[in-house]
């Protein structure tokens, strides 16, 4: 295990690149030394109104949304358009976070509409969605559905109706084909996916993995491989506090 050891000086993190260089990836490149480069190994496509009308959903039937991302919030806009639907004024928007709220001014007059928003979780909705309990609710979701939502609305006996407007798809990575990074992060069980669907003879070798949250800890291992930097723990709940611990301890 010694071997595993070795210096970490290139770090390649499974995600779009971030906007501008105030993140906290950027601050650890230049805090240690690193080259930290960014590649999304997955991406949303949408699911073309033809698809869509397939489901037999019909949006005149609701009085609510539930917004989990921004995705699901863009997806659910373009598929209103692609329809010809002009979604009420009375509609009731719910969304999962403040910023997502916020993010509905790209689509709708924020301020003359009914927007209720939680902390992070469907459960902190609870409340809100209590008082609002005979609305018909669509949730747009991707075709990898954070169960969690899905669970707490089933479970508190809402009357709400999945629709799949976008879909997690691997992205081509060939041009990745003879780049070596000691430490790869990954975020998602799909991104573990994508790396094999792309280099199915993929060996880990001395490449550390770092990854983050507990059902891409459990891709890691299922797919055979050494997992290096979990994250998050109590004493690094973020992944950029993982890797820093660990490469503080190996370039010593």
């Amino acid at each position: 295990m010694e071997d595993r050891k070795k210096k970490v000086k290139s770090i390649l993190v499974t995600l779009p690149k971030p906007e501008n260089d105030k993140n906290p990836y950027a601050e650890l490149a230049k805090k240690l030394n690193l080259k930290i480069d960014f590649r999304a190994f997955i991406h949303v496509e949408g699911v073309p109104a033809k698809d869509f009308r397939k489901e037999k959903i019909n949006l005149v039937d609701f009085t609510a949304v539930i917004f989990t991302s921004r995705n699901s919030a863009d997806h659910f806009f373009r598929i209103c358009e692609e329809m010809r639907f002009e979604v009420p004024v009375e509609m009731k928007y719910f969304c999962l976070s403040e910023t997502i709220a916020l993010y509905l001014q790209k689509y709708i007059q924020y301020r003359k509409r009914k927007i209720f928003f939680g902390k992070q979780t469907a459960a902190d909705l609870a409340e809100v969605l209590k008082k609002h309990s005979n609305e018909k609710f669509l949730y747009p979701c991707s075709d990898v559905a954070a169960e969690e939502t899905q669970k707490f609305l089933l479970e508190n006996g809402y009357n709400f109706t999945p629709a799949v407007l976008f879909r997690t798809v691997c992205s081509d990575l060939s041009d990745l084909a003879d780049v070596f990074y000691d430490v790869i992060a990954f975020f998602s069980p799909s991104s573990i996916q994508s790396l094999y669907k792309n280099f199915p003879d993929f060996k880990q070798n001395n490449t550390r993995i770092a990854a983050f949250g507990a059902t891409t800890h459990k891709a890691v291992l299922e797919s055979g491989l050494i997992l290096d930097i979990p994250a998050p723990t109590p004493q690094a709940p973020s992944m950029t506090m993982a890797i820093e611990q660990y490469v503080k301890q190996v370039n010593k």
